[in-house]
């Protein structure tokens, strides 16, 4: 299938010089609005059919990059693009979530639709751009360039702060990404080559190795993010508008694992033994102390902020275990990760669209209102906590097993971030659902209706069915997953 990997990636950018022509042929933003929402629509359904298309022809069962174009671009550099069985997922995540929130914002985004649905469309292509680039630089350009779509959509359709988080957001990820390409330009005149499957059959010296590794973990770790520059996470979600939180939640935090599996763990393999123990004790720390946090919160975004940072910790431990069940576990915890963060994100979305609020105190009773809304909040929270039968359960025993394999003291530290976890979503549950309504604004509201049903039916399927059939992700990232670590283990002398 020549180009398919060219059409997924730049299909949203044509949705996008559509909506750009057709607000520039508008006598105002207002009469474009309408018609915006629908391109955008339209464009992201098309590209996840496309990406279906993608996984369906992929073929599991072989560890090469497939759907390879490579065009001479300048320099030295090349337009390479390729999919394993890692990045493909990430490709179907990506092109999944995007329609869910062109729906989730059909009716609370009211300013500037046009360019909002435009910066959302930009956003797909750079972050899909991410998943499929085969060149150092191409994926630089995708990875850095997906900030400024999202630092606009904070800092534009955000909240109160939004000035504030977004360029919190922007200056913390930037700042990590400057030492990456240091490392980058030394990598390329060293190897002679800027081919990142070229790069990971290159052999740099152990000293290398080290510095090299410390330089990408500075952006990767920001971009997780992992315990202690995390901070501008919370920030952003809660001054982000909801669509903005799911993307963020969703997609953005998975680039930080992401380019720990496509380059710390082959390219710098000894470098990665020997910081495993600090990424394990920095894991450690980020899931029981952030679920610590997250238990203090008064505002329902920023505990589910927390809570991701936790859940990140997860796909950190279980990557630099350097063994099958860690980084099956770590790929599997972004996936269902992307689904159930996403779906929590859009639960706070609807009471927020009703009564403009996030305080935990302002709620409580709802479950006598709003008892569908109830149900499905019950559902992403159990899942959010690891119960058996959801994807979020699958993901945490993976790693676990994983760490496991590594110390058991680190397993025991992740198992009681589990407990942690469910002690803060269950009380935010009980806080925000039950006893009665105390609050006489809360009488009047009204429970989901149809379009909010709709957005939410894919990921409740996707969540259980990825919680009762685990081989839907497992089978296609298994001969990837096992070659790298082989190629690590056998590095390594393991």
């Amino acid at each position: 299938m020549p180009y398919i990997l060219s059409i997924v990636t730049f299909l949203p950018l044509v949705g996008a010089l559509i909506l750009l022509g057709t607000r520039l042929a508008s006598k105002s933003a207002d009469a474009a609005a309408p018609a915006a929402r629908w391109i955008a629509l339209i464009t992201t359904l098309a590209t996840l059919a496309v990406a279906v298309v993608l996984v369906a022809a992929f073929d599991a069962s072989s560890t090469a990059y497939q759907f390879v174009e490579y065009v001479p671009w300048f320099a030295g550099i090349a337009y390479h693009l390729g999919v394993d069985g890692i990045s493909i997922l990430f490709v179907l995540l990506t092109a999944f979530l995007m329609p869910i929130c062109i729906v989730a914002s059909w009716r609370s985004i009211e300013h500037r639709v046009v360019e909002y649905m435009i910066a959302f469309l930009v956003l797909e292509t750079l972050v899909i751009g991410v998943f499929t680039a085969l060149d150092l630089y191409l994926f630089y350009v995708f990875f850095e360039g997906g900030l400024v779509p999202m630092f606009l959509i904070i800092g534009i359709w955000g909240g109160q702060n939004r000035i504030y988080a977004a360029y919190k957001f922007f200056l913390y990820t930037l700042l990590g990404s400057v030492l990456m390409l240091a490392a980058m330009l030394y990598m390329t005149r060293a190897a002679g080559t800027s081919s990142i499957p070229e790069l990971a059959q290159f052999g740099f010296d152990p000293l290398t190795q080290q510095l090299l590794w410390l330089a990408f973990f500075a952006s990767f770790a920001v971009k997780m993010p992992m315990w202690p520059v995390h901070t501008w996470l919370p920030d952003a979600h809660v001054q982000a508008p909801t669509a903005g939180s799911v993307i963020l939640a969703g997609i953005l935090l998975k680039l930080g694992g992401y380019g720990f599996l496509r380059f710390n763990l082959p390219m710098f393999p000894e470098a990665s033994e020997l910081f495993a123990p600090l990424v394990m004790v920095l894991s450690v720390i980020a899931i029981i102390y952030t679920s610590l946090v997250a238990f203090r919160q008064t505002d329902i975004k920023k505990l589910i902020a927390y809570s991701s940072v936790a859940h990140m910790g997860f796909v950190t431990m279980g990557i630099f275990a350097g063994n099958e069940q860690g980084v099956q576990g770590a790929v599997f915890q972004m996936i269902s990760h992307g689904l159930i963060s996403g779906a929590l994100f859009l639960c706070v979305g609807v009471i927020y669209d009703r009564m403009h609020t996030r305080e935990i105190a302002f709620y409580g009773g709802l479950t006598s209102r709003m008892p569908w809304y109830a149900a499905i909040f019950l559902m992403f929270t159990m899942a959010n906590v690891g119960l058996p039968g959801t994807s979020g359960f699958i993901g945490e025993i993976l790693t676990m097993a994983g760490a496991y394999g590594y110390s058991t003291w680190v397993a025991f530290g992740a198992a009681f971030g589990v407990i942690l976890s469910a002690v803060y979503a269950l009380t935010l549950y009980r806080n925000v659902m039950f006893g009665e309504i105390t609050n006489p604004k809360l009488k009047g509201i009204a429970d989901i209706d149809r379009r909010e049903l709709g957005v939410f039916v894919p990921l409740i399927i996707g969540t259980i069915w990825l919680g009762v059939q685990p081989g839907a992700v497992l089978d296609l990232t298994e001969g990837s997953v096992n070659a790298l670590v082989a190629t690590y283990r056998a590095a390594i002398g393991g």
